[in-house]
């Protein structure tokens, strides 16, 4: 899990004439985006050295140190930022985790039954759902509500799947 990289937010574009940037960020508190400062690319490279950072509408309006102009700044609108997963605090009780931590688990029903391992977590505006990837077929999706996932295993690597009855 170390080297797994978090996406934590995505420039929306430039703000004003003097080289800030909009930024989207995915994480509970905007401002955290600026305690991180070194924010990477995707593949890992150096993306972003955030300076200074104030809440905005969606996110934060940051100052970065690689960005000294408007043009500049309008340049990197679509970049996804990164952390390195380690760089998260760990979960403050031992039943938290972060969505994150699901992704590699095998999925299985409450008889044992493997379903498959959980390929990504996307919310697409009406709550999580676990993307799985079974041992053969295409992959699936399943809603990260109690009803459906009943129990959460981080430390056993797996999570108790309930798959949702197909309708006719």
């Amino acid at each position: 899990m170390a080297d797994r990289l978090l996406q934590i937010a995505r420039v929306a574009g430039a703000f004003g004439v003097r080289g800030e940037i909009r930024i989207s960020t995915f994480t509970e508190d905007p401002l955290a985006l600026a305690a991180y400062k070194t924010l990477l690319r995707q593949d890992g490279s150096h993306g972003l050295t955030i300076t200074s950072a104030r809440v905005a509408k969606g996110g934060v309006v940051a100052r970065a140190k690689e960005v000294a102009d408007r043009d500049q700044a309008e340049a990197l609108r679509g970049l996804k930022l990164f952390i390195p997963r380690d760089a998260l605090p760990p979960p403050e009780d031992e039943d938290e985790f972060y969505l994150a931590d699901l992704i590699g688990l095998s999925v299985e029903t409450p008889e044992g039954e493997v379903l498959g391992r959980v390929k990504s977590v996307h919310d697409f505006g009406a709550g999580d759902l676990l993307e799985i990837d079974p041992p053969q077929g295409a992959t699936w999706w399943l809603p990260f509500t109690r009803e459906a996932v009943p129990e959460v295993r981080i430390a056993e690597g797996k999570l108790i799947g309930v798959r949702p009855v197909e309708s006719e």
